[in-house]
């Protein structure tokens, strides 16, 4: 089913001649595995930021230490910020981040653990994002959110 989706997305971005970028935190590169095994996804694939840390959020993806002090790590703004960000260093026309707290832990935050944000991003249009809650293991929950 993964290898499913992603070629999916590999197939209808060199259809439409587009590139992706992704910013992921908790799935910490799994989303781009996913995309990089699909024969082809060098077209279109630009690459990913794996930003797990509040420093590397801000230094790689411009993501203001306001924010994230305001609204925390998981949140829809910093998925947003993420997704934005990604798409402004990269120059790739799409982009999407992932963020979440993948325990066993909780991150300090009132989120329980299993709680992903997933935003997108395309050049000129306003930046969505959804809200996920995984249950299971750690490995469970990184996987579902770089399926989704």
């Amino acid at each position: 089913m993964l290898r499913n989706k992603a070629k999916e997305l590999v197939r209808r971005l060199c259809d439409l001649g587009k590139t992706v970028a992704i910013a992921e935190s908790c799935t910490s590169g799994l989303a781009a595995d996913l995309i990089a095994r699909v024969p082809g996804a060098s077209r279109v694939f630009w690459g990913s930021f794996v930003s797990y840390t509040l420093s590397a959020k801000t230094t790689m993806l411009g993501v203001r230490e306001e924010n994230l002090k305001q609204y925390g790590a998981v949140s829809r703004e910093t998925a947003c910020a993420m997704a934005l960000g990604a798409l402004e260093q990269s120059n790739a026309d799409y982009a999407f981040s992932v963020t979440g707290i993948a325990g066993p832990g909780g991150d300090g935050s009132k989120e329980p653990v299993g709680t992903v944000w997933i935003a997108t991003a395309k050049k000129g249009e306003d930046t969505k994002a959804e809200l996920f809650r995984f249950r299971g293991s750690r490995t469970r929950g990184r996987r579902r959110a770089a399926e989704k």
